[in-house]
């Protein structure tokens, strides 16, 4: 028997006891059933350590591998011996797993999906970054990039190899400059963190990725917890650096179980397009004219201002996850803004809309009162809108067409939000989304509120739904400042035109989406049915305009509102 604390990784099956103790919880469990569970502890999920070897069997098809060609590199370029000389540590830790470095560089596919993998392996002198690690992690992103094929990494490091000296911090910025020319290439790139993932690997290549996905109970940091401990003396939280810890604090998308990573990896590289660069063909019925019916503003019913604000604010209207899992095939939600934390008002990610791939960012409310709470209302910090931006930057990379769903009062007008830059974050994020070289689809599907709003909105096609509502400010914020009293909300909407069809009439959108008699919240299945539709052919209309095309094309949109229109030019709605 054996406790799971002490398990080398480069164990074969030979030598592997039968029964295994884990370290966490002690629970024994059968050692071929801790090996059929992925080295994964039964009673408490406790994720053991795998080897590099293991881990490519266990993430790429069966008689797909095929190794990266690694150059030769410097054996030991210090001479440096601490109590052993350092060419001793380093025979030890080859014998110990049977490779000559830390790190396999390998071609592969995953479900039928070609990739390039590399994986750390944390036996092999702590996972430290050398030299020749260094190499292999380099070589794996030019593979990629010879391939146009995504590149994953399994991180699994103490840090940088200090037997190397500065040439092992080197390769922090080798590794990096080779991951830039992959974001260049417009090339997926995605990082498995593994316990533990530390220094110079957590600070360079792992955390570079467009997608970071961690292990359960995975850690990660630039500095470990005892240094940190005996720096700044203080205790620290509980499940510090751990992935848990990392996505409440927005630094990882995912925290995903072994058993599913294959699976998660999988779904992620088909949907960066990368196998043959061409679209797909749409789905029979999809690239057609809008299937609103109601266009004009002539067509659309008449509704009380009054009444479409009620009805925008039902909190059973479909939110944007709701509308995600009615009619995104395979949504994988991403989290975090990469700069310390994950802002609940805002949500995205990546799924199939019919045959095509498509980018999702949206405010998210929230149905019960302790959602809306916990959601901020569907109100964004500033950290929401740098995740949609991590979002929008990644659609463009993969060339991905965008679709918002915009639900919300406005931007968050905490404190806390001004502190960290409010203003600048809707600034930002309406200058990034007005040079985005990919379709961009909005749709207001309940709140459309201020610079909150239009914060996801400046796209090629605007539609609203028939019940939501969009406006400069809130009918009742406008009561209180105009008619300085807060009675007035109903005719403050009426004046400030914020419905469906004087919208369309003044073109601040360019369709309306119908919903089921009386209102979206009566039958939200129905209800995202009808965006589902509008979103697919608007998609499909843009789907072949070329980048510059569609630049020139919104900036003219958003350039000629409020511009008078030159005599006899005047059109008619």
């Amino acid at each position: 028997m054996i406790d799971t604390t002490d398990l080398s990784p480069g164990r074969s099956e030979e030598t592997d006891p039968e029964w295994i103790r884990c370290g966490p919880c002690r629970a024994l469990t059968y050692g071929k059933r801790f090996e059929r569970e992925l080295r994964v502890c039964p009673s408490c999920g406790h994720h053991g350590r795998v080897d590099s070897a293991l881990r490519v069997q266990q993430l790429l098809d069966p008689d797909s591998v095929t190794e990266v060609a690694v150059a030769a590199t410097v054996a030991d370029p210090l001479g440096f011996a601490d109590l052993r000389a350092y060419p001793d540590r380093h025979a030890e830790a080859v014998r110990r797993t049977g490779r000559e470095t830390g790190v396999i560089a390998v071609r592969g596919r995953i479900e039928g999906h070609p990739v390039v993998l590399a994986v750390m392996d944390f036996a092999f002198l702590g996972g430290s970054l050398g030299t020749a690690e260094g190499e292999a992690i380099t070589a794996a992103a030019e593979a990629a990039l010879d391939e146009r094929a995504p590149l994953i990494v399994v991180a699994a490091s103490g840090g940088a190899r200090m037997q190397e000296g500065a040439l092992s911090l080197m390769q922090m910025a080798k590794t990096s400059n080779a991951f830039a020319a992959l974001d260049e290439a417009g090339l997926l790139t995605i990082t498995v963190v593994t316990d533990p993932t530390y220094g110079g690997v957590a600070a360079s290549f792992a955390t570079l990725s467009d997608v970071v996905i961690a292990e359960p109970g995975a850690r990660m940091g630039f500095a470990g917890p005892r240094v940190i401990q005996q720096t700044i003396r203080q205790e620290l939280p509980a499940g510090f650096q751990t992935a848990e810890f990392l996505l409440a604090h927005g630094l990882v998308d995912r925290v995903v179980r072994r058993s599913e990573l294959r699976q998660t990896l999988g779904r992620l590289v088909a949907m960066s397009r990368v196998d043959d660069g061409a679209p797909e063909a749409e789905p029979a019925g999809v690239a057609q004219v809008w299937t609103d019916p109601a266009r004009l503003p002539a067509e659309l019913a008449a509704r009380e201002p009054r009444e479409a604000v009620a009805l925008s604010r039902m909190p059973q209207r479909p939110t944007a996850l709701d509308h995600a899992g009615h009619w995104l095939d395979g949504f994988i939600e991403l989290h975090g803004d990469r700069a310390g934390a994950d802002c609940p008002a805002i949500v995205g990610g990546l799924g199939w809309l019919g045959a095509r791939p498509v980018v999702l960012v949206g405010h998210q409310k929230g149905h019960t009162t302790a959602e809306l709470v916990r959601r901020k209302f569907g109100m964004p910090s500033p950290a929401g809108f740098r995740k949609a931006g991590r979002l929008f930057r990644l659609a463009a990379k993969l060339g991905l067409p965008i679709v918002t769903l915009i639900d919300t009062p406005g931007a968050d007008p905490g404190l806390a939000a001004e502190e960290e830059g409010q203003a600048i974050a809707v600034a930002e994020s309406l200058r990034l989304m007005g040079r985005l070289p990919v379709p961009v689809v909005a749709v207001v599907t309940g709140e459309g509120g201020s610079g909150g709003a239009l914060a996801l909105g400046v796209a090629d096609r605007v539609l609203m739904c028939a019940n939501s509502i969009y406006s400069v400010i809130s009918p009742e914020g406008c009561a209180a400042i105009l008619w300085k009293r807060p009675d007035a909300a109903g005719e403050a909407a009426k004046a400030l035109r914020i419905s469906a069809p004087d919208l369309l009439r003044l073109g601040v959108v360019d369709g309306v989406v119908p919903e089921p008699p009386g209102g979206a919240h009566t039958d939200p299945a129905t209800a995202a049915e009808l965006v589902s539709r509008a979103v697919a052919a608007a998609v499909a209309e843009l789907a072949d305009h070329k980048p510059e095309e569609l630049l020139r094309q919104r900036f003219a949109r958003f350039r000629q509102f409020g511009v008078a229109p030159t005599p006899g030019t005047e059109t008619t709605a």
